[in-house]
């Protein structure tokens, strides 16, 4: 009996033993579950074109940071970053120097996000500079420990040369920039920019943003094939979402049949969050809706117009569309009047799209079409639309000749409290 015992209480324990032995050398590295969406030969032509772009304004370094602060509920590269590299590290900078014509890119040794003592068989640790393969497939063939960046910038600060970081928007001035207030979180960006000039006064930090918009803004024939792939999985999403549109289904219920059908269709996650609005709602943006937990989740009723500005993301790759239906299947005399021509002027912009024209000629072209005592109810911005790519509002520069490969949305939207309608 006791042998038996024994016998048994090997068994459970010896996987026990050898599972743990395991995990203890079951180190991980970066290639192991991450790939390059594209080769990595796209990503050095980015790069040489970030080198000749900085030759041509004087030279310099670009430093392009690489993820929000750790800790989040899920990591997120930022998109710069990512489009020069392909790659998602935490805690990193990659550098663009043009005097040496090189990249740099400086990692942890570690990634502290794989590490814990206490708990060894969950975390079981991966290499980053430490990591040879992370070379040899990136392309970058300079990859140092992190802990070498500042005595980079010492040798950059020493030589008189500038630094050129991008700030998100042309109009950005690197000169005035201020710290953040106790409630406003400083971004990536502009906490590198502080950190720069807090320790080296005298270092001439430009803004990177009409370098790099340009780039970003033509999409190589691999990232158009990304994001049509990305638009068709949302379009069909949508269409089967939209079948669920009736009297009485709310809101965050039609959000769940959209985004069920991105996640089927491949997205492996939204664009942005979905935004799905009705009746009332439907005349306000977004961001006065999200004021408040539960404001955008109403039950639609007969008469509400439902609007959907919903997209997913493909391979990091954003789509972004949207549509207006009405609740009981049929539009009112009225709202289809309405819908008609605000659609006539999006065909409108659409038909002027072609090589040449500019954003503020397509703003005028749409003004022309919609009648002037409905103008104040319109969207007001650049054409009424946006570039898409890396992200739902991808860089853009408003007066840059439209290009092939440049992909941007056509959404004139039409807010009308007065008469209590919206669509788009």
């Amino acid at each position: 009996m006791f042998v038996l015992l024994l016998l048994t209480m090997l068994a459970i324990a010896l996987p026990v033993t050898v599972h743990a032995q395991d995990s203890a050398n079951r180190e991980e590295r970066f290639f192991d579950w991450a790939s390059l969406t594209f080769p990595a030969a796209e990503y050095a032509n980015r790069r040489d074109a970030m080198t000749a772009a900085l030759e041509q304004n004087g030279g310099g370094v670009l430093l392009v940071p690489s993820n929000f602060p750790v800790g989040g509920p899920t990591f997120r590269q930022l998109d710069d970053f990512l489009y020069f590299t392909g790659l998602e590290l935490p805690s990193s900078i990659m550098v663009v120097n043009a005097e040496a014509g090189e990249t740099i890119l400086f990692a942890p040794r570690r990634d502290a996000q794989f590490e814990r003592p206490s708990r060894k068989n969950d975390f079981p640790g991966r290499p980053l500079a430490d990591d040879p393969s992370l070379a040899s497939i990136s392309g970058i063939s300079r990859i140092e420990p992190f802990e070498n960046f500042e005595g980079f910038l010492n040798g950059v600060a020493n030589d008189g040369r500038s630094i050129w970081i991008d700030f998100g928007t042309a109009t950005a001035d690197p000169i005035r920039i201020e710290p953040p207030s106790i409630a406003v979180q400083s971004s990536q960006d502009r906490a590198l920019a502080l950190y720069v000039r807090d320790r080296y006064p005298n270092v001439d930090i430009k803004n990177a943003y009409s370098l790099v918009a340009p780039l970003r803004v033509i999409k190589s024939e691999a990232e158009v094939a990304v994001m049509r792939r990305a638009a068709e999985i949302s379009a069909r999403a949508l269409l089967a979402a939209a079948g669920h549109v009736r009297v009485g289904m709310d809101e965050r219920g039609l959000e769940a049949e959209f985004e069920a059908g991105c996640k089927r269709g491949g997205a492996q996650r939204l664009a942005f969050p979905s935004i799905i609005k009705s009746g009332p709602n439907s005349l306000w943006p977004w961001r006065v809706l999200a004021t408040h937990y539960d404001r955008r989740n109403r039950s639609m009723v007969a008469g509400d117009l439902v609007i959907f500005d919903v997209g997913c993301e493909l391979d990091h790759y954003a789509s972004d569309m949207g549509r207006t239906f009405p609740a009981t299947g049929t539009f009112t005399d009225e709202q289809r009047e309405l819908l008609v021509w605000v659609t006539r002027v999006a065909d409108s912009i659409i038909a002027a799209v072609r090589p040449g024209v500019t954003f503020r000629q397509l703003t005028e072209v749409a003004v022309r079409q919609i009648p002037p005592g409905q103008r104040q109810y319109m969207q007001t911005g650049l054409y009424y639309g946006h570039h898409l790519g890396l992200d739902s509002g991808d860089p853009s520069l408003s007066d840059e000749p439209l290009a092939p490969g440049m992909i941007f949305t056509v959404e004139p939207w039409y807010y009308n409290h007065d008469t209590e309608l919206a669509v788009f």
